[in-house]
């Protein structure tokens, strides 16, 4: 199998300038609320994606190449490691792990991976892939250089627990996102096929994988009103869009609405969805 390459869009180069220059401002910043989320049996959705790959030697973590991923594979077990990002800020954090001294990990697109085929057992990508453009060909590369018999596993983003704080973030949220001035406009992130089985599914089948599994977790980012509005801020790139009078009139909505969900230990449930996928390939 040959590398897929191809011209970048405009739309696509904007969006991956837009994830490069963000990463490289904040580096580490979602490996750190990675680790404040926790499901209810009280992991990670690291660790929940990590077990979708038990026993996988050589692994390459496609677009979260701080290493906290490939921290936790090294941890069970991988010996051959590697990772791509298109943040060098995001790669410098990764090289300063002990566990990573003997990783390959290299700035570059998912969409052309500079990796050899049959080079991996396991392709891994946490909250990533949802973002990329051009979603066939980083399945393409995926497959090329996959083992036989190798494993894609893929977490992706599920949504908010109705009723909660995200759901309550959200509602006057995007109103304010979307009435943004075009200068101030989020390019386009990703391709929502890649966010539901039946799209990946799509996605992957023609290159001769299994049909996915499926396991949607629930993580937690309860806290005061104040915590969970700043972890959510932190999470979502639309809060690029807001000037700061913005910002401060979304913070009062919200908080305005929380006050109904706050309990009496003052803690504000706050659910997230998050879908992890993984398949076979058999070619």
């Amino acid at each position: 199998m040959t590398t897929t390459s191809g011209a970048t869009s405009p739309a696509a180069r904007a969006a991956e300038d837009f994830l490069r220059s963000f990463h490289d401002r904040n580096p580490g910043f979602q490996s750190a609320g990675v680790e404040k989320a926790l499901t209810r049996d009280g992991r990670t959705s690291h660790a929940v994606l990590a077990a979708h790959v038990p026993g996988a030697r050589r692994v390459l973590d496609l677009g979260r190449a701080d290493g906290a991923l490939l921290e936790l594979l090294a941890g069970q077990g991988a010996g051959v490691l590697a990772g791509i990002d298109l943040s060098e800020g995001e790669l410098a954090l990764a090289r300063r792990r002990p566990s990573l001294a003997d990783a390959d990990l290299r700035q570059g697109r998912a969409q052309e991976l500079p990796f050899a085929d049959n080079s991996f057992d396991a392709v891994v990508s946490h909250m990533a892939l949802m973002l990329m453009s051009d979603p066939e060909q980083v399945t393409a590369e995926a497959a090329r250089v996959l083992a036989p018999g190798g494993t894609p596993a893929l977490a992706v983003g599920g949504g908010a627990v109705p009723g909660e704080g995200a759901d309550l973030f959200l509602t006057p949220a995007v109103p304010y996102f979307r009435a943004a001035p075009p200068e101030r406009g989020l390019p386009r992130l990703g391709d929502r096929r890649t966010r539901g089985r039946e799209g990946l599914d799509a996605l992957l089948s023609p290159l001769g994988f299994t049909a996915l599994s499926w396991r949607t977790v629930v993580i937690g980012m309860d806290g005061t009103p104040s915590e969970v509005w700043s972890a959510l801020t932190s999470t979502y790139y639309d809060m690029e869009v807001l000037d700061e009078e913005r910002t401060a009139d979304l913070r009062a909505a919200f908080l305005d609405r929380a006050a109904a969900l706050t309990g009496s230990d003052g803690q504000l449930p706050c659910g997230m969805r998050v879908n992890v996928a993984a398949a076979r390939w058999e070619p």
